[in-house]
């Protein structure tokens, strides 16, 4: 196996290797002494010699020695290539990072869930395995009409996992499961009883927020630039999305003689209590909007604040997307770029938690249009202007970006390829929304979401960037709340080539809906039935 290298959602890097017996993860910023991650940690990752891909529960439950080291009739292997649920892992040793560096984490177990959730980062983003069974389907069904499995790899009790309770942290913080949900008649707490099937699937590892495992670890030198911002300030405060939001800050501090970084990361990362931020959605409030009942909705990410980014292999660049600004100048992207810096970091002080993969590189100067320049430009545009009426002079553009950030069921939104704006998206609750007026009975939950679109820009357009960010924008609302059950898209009906793309990520079209402005195809998506965005 070839090393590879893995882009965190925060824009860190890491290096995997193959080394005797195992795997080995490398962060790739150690040049400057700082990274999220202690300097590596080696997973042992093997694969069971199985004839078919169904688990046979008719046969007796392995003894300890087959659970260590697997059975005659499924000796374990080494790793070459996923299967659907063949794998099993486990960390085997940890390296951290000198105490003269760094102060140890507050949560050793936090540490280890990071380590692990990284680990599970990169397997999941592997070439997925066939998920059609051969096990119990008659010989002669085809392989298009058996049934599939779910891709899931089992996490060992064995290495750093064989702690008294470190399993049962993990699965408490919702990493691991086990489909052994009983309390168990064992006493003995060493012996592992009940502990010994733990597994994660694909489906359930891409909708937990990376935010509840992502943190940084906090130096222990004074410099001028401490922990992962370059300038002392009060932290950014958190909003009931769980993205930052930015302090006031004099203007002074964005002026040229701090370079190219800037004194303030916003975005869904940081951080500077080098603390996890993710924040559980509030319990249900109820009000009333035009005579119907909803829930109140979380404030959505101030004004130009990034709310998700994620790397695209497919692609080679970072998708991200920021809430809209009405600013005289287009927001500064702070996020990672494909390119990182093309220069060497030797101008930064010890300690200084600066990364190369975080900072912008010099193609990533704000250059960009600000937002109403960009929908001036866009909704003039034949093409969008067809579809969405809103052409016209600036002023016109200017008045309904106003509105749409006024909006208490929606937020306007810009989707950025490496930090370069491509287009304009409106994120909004179905119920409250005009589409929730046409709906009625189960047709419409309390949680449902949906989303407006359009590319802008020419060069980002075409099939699979399509799927990719709409199936990253169905991954954020995932992420948002648990409570989301189905994302919901209401596009014109002879908007007959982006029908095509949703349904190529797994909408279907329900029926259609006649608004008086549009005849509208109805297209949902469940929860239940996702497995992955597109990578």
């Amino acid at each position: 196996m070839a090393p590879s290298v893995v882009h965190l959602p925060n824009g860190q890097t890491i290096t995997v290797s193959p080394v005797f017996a195992g795997l080995s993860f490398k962060a790739n910023d150690l040049n400057i002494h700082h990274s999220i991650f202690p300097p590596g940690w080696t997973i042992i990752l093997e694969t069971a010699d199985g004839d078919g891909d169904d688990d046979d529960d008719t046969q007796s439950p392995p003894d300890e020695r087959e659970q260590l080291y697997g059975s005659r009739k499924h000796p374990p292997k080494r790793y070459k290539a996923p299967t659907l649920h063949h794998d099993s892992l486990f960390i085997s040793s940890i390296s951290n990072p000198s105490n003269t560096d760094f102060k140890p984490p507050t949560s050793p177990t936090r540490q280890i869930a990071m380590m692990l959730w990284a680990t599970l980062w990169w397997y999941f983003h592997q070439p997925a395995p066939n998920a059609r069974l051969t096990a119990g389907a008659h010989p002669d069904t085809p392989e298009e009409g058996r049934p599939k499995g779910q891709w899931r790899v089992s996490v060992r009790r064995e290495g750093i996992f064989k702690g008294k309770h470190t399993l049962q942290k993990l699965e408490r913080m919702g990493l691991i499961a086990s489909e052994e949900s009983c309390v168990g008649a064992t006493l003995d707490e060493r012996s592992g009883e009940g502990w010994k099937k733990m597994f994660v699937s694909q489906t359930s590892f891409w909708q937990i927020d990376p935010r509840i495992f992502l943190f940084t670890l906090s130096p222990t030198q004074h410099s001028p630039y401490p922990g992962a911002t370059p300038f002392p300030s009060r932290p950014g405060s958190p909003n009931r999305e769980g993205t930052p939001v930015p302090s006031p800050r004099p203007e002074t501090a964005d002026s040229s003689q701090h370079g190219l970084w800037s004194p303030h990361s916003p975005g869904p990362f940081a951080s500077g209590s080098h603390l996890p931020t993710y924040y559980p959605p509030p319990p249900p409030q109820y009000t009333f909007t035009n005579s119907i009942r909803h829930p109140i909705r979380p404030k959505p990410p101030a004004q130009g604040v990034t709310f998700y980014t994620r790397y695209i292999p497919s692609v080679g660049q970072y998708l991200s997307f920021r809430t809209a600004s009405l600013g005289s100048s287009s927001p500064k992207y702070r996020g990672p770029t494909s390119g990182g810096m093309s220069t060497t970091l030797n101008f930064l002080p010890p300690n200084s938690g600066v990364s190369s993969a975080t900072l912008p590189s010099s193609g990533n100067i704000n250059i960009h249009p600000c937002d109403t320049d960009l929908l001036h430009d866009w909704m003039n545009q034949p093409r969008v202007s067809a579809f969405w009426g809103v052409s016209g002079p600036i002023e016109t553009q200017e008045t309904f970006l106003k509105d749409s950030l006024n909006s208490k069921h929606s937020f306007p939104a810009i989707g950025c390829w490496d930090g370069k704006p491509f287009g304009y998206f409106e994120l909004y609750w179905v119920k409250e929304d005009q589409l929730g007026r046409h709906l009625t009975g189960s047709d419409v939950n309390d949680w449902d979401r949906g989303f407006h679109a359009l590319v802008g820009e020419q060069e980002f357009r075409g099939r699979h960037r399509v799927k990719v960010w709409t199936s990253a924008l169905v991954h954020h609302f995932w992420l948002c709340d648990p409570r989301t059950q189905r994302v919901l898209v209401e596009p014109r009906t002879d908007n007959v080539k982006f029908i095509q793309y949703l349904q190529d990520v797994g909408f279907h079209k329900e029926k259609e809906v006649a608004f008086s402005h549009k005849q509208a195809a109805l297209m949902k998506i469940g929860r239940d039935g996702w497995s992955a965005p597109e990578l």
